[in-house]
């Protein structure tokens, strides 16, 4: 049976970009910072290809080469996904804060994108249980800086190429209750694995109540209507158990030859 590579520890990473903060909440209102994205798809009177187009190119392709190069020893992953506006000590926080110390305890490294709320709370669980804790932070317009509990953080402009690593780097996606960011990620994976763009990895749902509304709109409308079938809603799992999140991870990665199968049971 083959086994991964032990897992490695990286230094930590960051890019050597500096953000100016605005210096005061007023000027932010008045001139909200533009983003790298913003300005890729602002469209032009004159060709941008032309100007400034080929230098972003370049822009692009360093972040792919930096996330590569950051994370290419990173060995058994899981990466976890959830509102950025959890606090701490609320019931979500605590939950993924628990499941990042559970799988840290397993032996999976934990990928987030490295801000606040439930962000936090799971590289904060990893580090805690000596696992090895990665934050994928993106530019946006109102600053997000990255966590306290990160080991290794490297910073995108382009959500394009951070959400590349999140794929490439994860043997399995954890996703508790979010907004339209943790939606997006949630459909894009499942989009994939459908299509056969990546191999079926485990996507995990934590929060039966929360997310029983959506499944139940997807069986009684999307279902209904033959734009999904049964098999593509069984590429979800759905628990509350972070315990039952690590069973889950594991099982599918001993099927696959991922880890070892000496991993706790």
């Amino acid at each position: 049976m083959t086994e991964r590579a032990p897992r490695s520890s990286p230094p930590r990473h960051r890019s050597g970009r500096v953000t100016i903060k605005p210096k005061t909440d007023e000027h932010l209102a008045a001139t909200p910072p533009v983003t790298e994205d913003e300005k890729l798809f602002a469209r032009s009177t004159r060709p941008a290809f032309l100007g400034e187009d080929p230098w972003r190119v370049l822009r692009i392709m360093s972040e792919f080469v930096d996330g590569f190069d950051a994370l290419a020893e990173v060995g058994p992953a899981v990466t976890v996904f959830g509102s950025a506006r959890a606090t701490e000590g609320s019931p979500i926080y605590e939950q993924a804060r628990e499941i990042g110390r559970t799988l840290a305890r397993d032996g999976w490294a934990v990928i987030t994108g490295g801000g606040p709320g439930v962000m936090e709370a799971a590289n904060r669980g990893c580090q805690e249980a000596g696992g090895l804790s990665i934050g994928c932070n993106i530019e946006l317009p109102h600053e997000q800086s990255v966590n306290a509990y990160v080991d290794v953080a490297i910073e995108f402009r382009y959500f394009f190429a951070r959400k590349t690593m999140f794929v490439k780097y994860a043997d399995a996606f954890v996703i508790l209750p979010g907004g339209f960011g943790t939606l997006d990620e949630l459909f894009e994976a499942l989009t994939l694995i459908q299509t056969g763009k990546i191999r079926h990895f485990p996507v995990v749902l934590v929060g039966t109540e929360y997310w029983a509304g959506l499944l139940a709109w997807a069986r009684e409308t999307l279902m209904a209507d033959g734009t999904v079938s049964e098999a593509d809603l069984a590429l979800l799992t759905v628990t509350d158990d972070p315990d039952e999140v690590c069973r889950v991870v594991r099982a599918f990665a001993r099927a696959n030859h991922l880890v070892s199968p000496t991993s706790p049971g």
